[in-house]
C-alpha cells in the first residue's frame, strides 16, 4: 500500500489534486492528413499520438469472416522517459502494451460491420509521466472517431490508487508517475461507460478484497469523466469542421 505521504493533512495529493481529481486533459482530432484518422492527446504530463487507417482489405494470414481484424502498434519515443530508451519499438512491454491495446479498443469497434477486412492503430508515446496505456486508450478512441469507424461505445481508461489519511483509507484516481513510484497498487481499467462494460482489468499488486470494490468504483467513476471529456472535444472538432489550421505537421 503507498504511504500516507501521498495525501497532505489538507487531504491533497503531491500535485495538488484532490483524491477524485483527474489531470489535465487536452485532446485534438484530426492533426495528421496522411492515417485515415488521427488524435492527439494530453493528461497531465503524458502526451500521445495516435493514427488510424483502414478498415482496408486484409492480408491472406489475418483475414476473418466474422469481423474486422483490429492491428494494433504501440511504441514510446526515446526521449518519452527520464532515461534514454535502448529498444522503444517491440520490446516486452511494448508487446504487451499493444496487445492490451488491441484487447481493449476490439471491445468497443463494431467488429461484425467490416469482415475479411483490417484497422491498423498506432500509438506512439511522446512523453511518460503516469498512466501511458490509460492516454494511449483515449487517444486512439479520438482517433477510430477521427476515422469514421462506427463504434458501441467510447473506450476510456483510467487508473486508481489507494492511499491513508490517518487511518482511513482513500482511493486516488488517474495516478501520476510519482505516484506509480510510491511503490503500492495500481488498478487499470478500461471501461465502455456509456454501456458499463469492463474491456480490461489489470491489477500491478495484490490489492485486499476489502479496498478492490471502492478502488475500482474510483477508476470507473474516473472513466465516466474522461468519457465527457472525449465526447465534449469530439463535438467540438464537428462543429469546427476541418480547417488547415487544424493540421500539424511534424
Amino acid at each position: 500500500m503507498p504511504g500516507p505521504d501521498l495525501l497532505s493533512s489538507q487531504g491533497l495529493r503531491l500535485d495538488g489534486r484532490r483524491p477524485n481529481e483527474l489531470r489535465r486533459m487536452r485532446c485534438k482530432l484530426g492533426v495528421f492528413t496522411q492515417p485515415d484518422g488521427s488524435a492527439y492527446l494530453e493528461q497531465g504530463n503524458t502526451k500521445v499520438l495516435a493514427a488510424v487507417y483502414g478498415p482496408h482489405q486484409a492480408s491472406k494470414s489475418k483475414t476473418s469472416t466474422e469481423g474486422v481484424v483490429v492491428n494494433c502498434q504501440y511504441s514510446m519515443a526515446t526521449f518519452s522517459t527520464g532515461e534514454r530508451k535502448n529498444n522503444p519499438r517491440g520490446d516486452r512491454k511494448s508487446q504487451e502494451m499493444s496487445l492490451h491495446l488491441r484487447q481493449s479498443l476490439t471491445a468497443a469497434i463494431k467488429t461484425e460491420l467490416y469482415p475479411r477486412s483490417q484497422i491498423d492503430i498506432y500509438v506512439e508515446v511522446l512523453q511518460a509521466d503516469g498512466g501511458a496505456y490509460c492516454a494511449s486508450v483515449n487517444a486512439a478512441t479520438l482517433a477510430l472517431v477521427d476515422a469514421g469507424i462506427p463504434l458501441k461505445a467510447y473506450a476510456c481508461a483510467c487508473t486508481a490508487s489507494m492511499a491513508w489519511r490517518g487511518s482511513e483509507p482513500e482511493p486516488l484516481v488517474d495516478v501520476g508517475h510519482v505516484e506509480e513510484a510510491a511503490g503500492g497498487v495500481c488498478l487499470t481499467v478500461c471501461s465502455l461507460p456509456s454501456t458499463g462494460n469492463i474491456a480490461l482489468l489489470e491489477l500491478s499488486h495484490k490489492l485486499h478484497m476489502d479496498y478492490f470494490d471502492v478502488v475500482l468504483s474510483r477508476a470507473m467513476q474516473g472513466c465516466r469523466d474522461i468519457e465527457v471529456i472525449l465526447d465534449r472535444a469530439v463535438r467540438e472538432h464537428l462543429a469546427e469542421g476541418w480547417t488547415k489550421e487544424d493540421v500539424v505537421t511534424i
